[in-house]
């Protein structure tokens, strides 16, 4: 919110600002979701459409008006299109499970550590960062530059990967 205020320059348009933030944030979230099916993008959306109407905020006359309400719907619409044609143009590439990560050492000996050490580097990183570090799987997403659904499903396949080498580790 702060950075939204610190276009506009007059206190008035500021106050206008915040009351058409705290009225209809929730309702673009909605239609940009509706559009996205993605929350992560859908923030973005509703993020550049908050830029966009601070930068016209002299256009609006009341914040809290069926008019406002149908302009900034429109922007968040407008917004989530956008991202949505973006992401069609360039789409995400498949995760590779052997692109190198961090290198870990570790001097203990058990059958846990023997089997994290045997992981792919992306899964290795993956549960330390998780398990050993404690980041939420937004937090590693962020660390790891890769999008929240793609980090949720790399922590997926890393438990899985870790539960299967330790039953095989069990067993011999």
């Amino acid at each position: 919110m702060i950075f939204y205020l610190s276009i506009i320059e007059t206190p008035e348009e500021k106050s206008k600002l915040e009351q058409i933030y705290l009225e209809y944030r929730g309702l673009m979230f909605h239609v940009a979701n509706s559009i996205l099916h993605n929350e992560q993008d859908a923030e973005d959306a509703i993020h550049q459409a908050f830029i966009k109407i601070a930068e016209n905020i002299q256009k609006i006359d009341e914040p809290v008006c069926p008019k406002t309400q149908g302009y900034v719907v429109t922007i968040a619409e407008n917004k989530a299109i956008d991202l949505y044609r973006r992401r069609i143009k360039h789409p995400m590439v498949e995760m590779d499970d052997e692109v190198p990560g961090i290198s870990f050492v570790y001097e203990g000996e058990n059958a846990l550590t023997a089997c994290i050490l045997k992981l792919p580097a992306r899964y290795r990183e993956m549960i330390l960062l998780r398990y050993h570090y404690g980041y939420s799987v937004k937090e590693v997403a962020a660390i790891m530059g890769i999008s929240f659904s793609a980090a949720s499903k790399l922590d997926q396949r890393a438990k899985n990967k870790l539960k299967d080498l330790y039953k095989k580790e069990e067993q011999s």
